[in-house]
């Protein structure tokens, strides 16, 4: 039989975090874009999306987990899907910028 001790743990520590956030209990569709939603109604949704993001408790540790993750859509710990391109961006070009991870 195999040394138990070396298996990796359980991972439900890892994201504890997701207890706590705002978004919970919302559903996805105020955080990903409908397929056929252009302009001015995803402006409104990713806006509102948002505004739910500013006030949650875990909004930091949401934007950290989507980072590692790469997840390329949604509104993700106050961030659309440009705007985690720029600030992956912006942290490759210059290391000296905090990180988030």
């Amino acid at each position: 039989m195999g040394n138990a001790s070396r298996l990796p743990g359980r991972a439900e520590h890892r994201r504890l975090w997701q207890e706590g956030a705002a978004c919970r209990e919302l559903g996805p569709r105020l955080f990903f874009q409908p397929t056929a939603e252009q302009g001015p109604d995803r402006e409104r949704r990713d806006e509102a999306a948002k505004e739910v993001c500013a006030l949650c408790p875990v909004q930091r540790d949401c934007l950290r987990h989507v980072l590692r993750a790469g997840e390329p859509l949604g509104v993700w710990g106050g961030l659309d899907e440009r705007e985690r391109r720029r600030l992956r961006a912006a942290q490759a070009e210059s290391p000296a910028l905090p990180s988030t991870g």
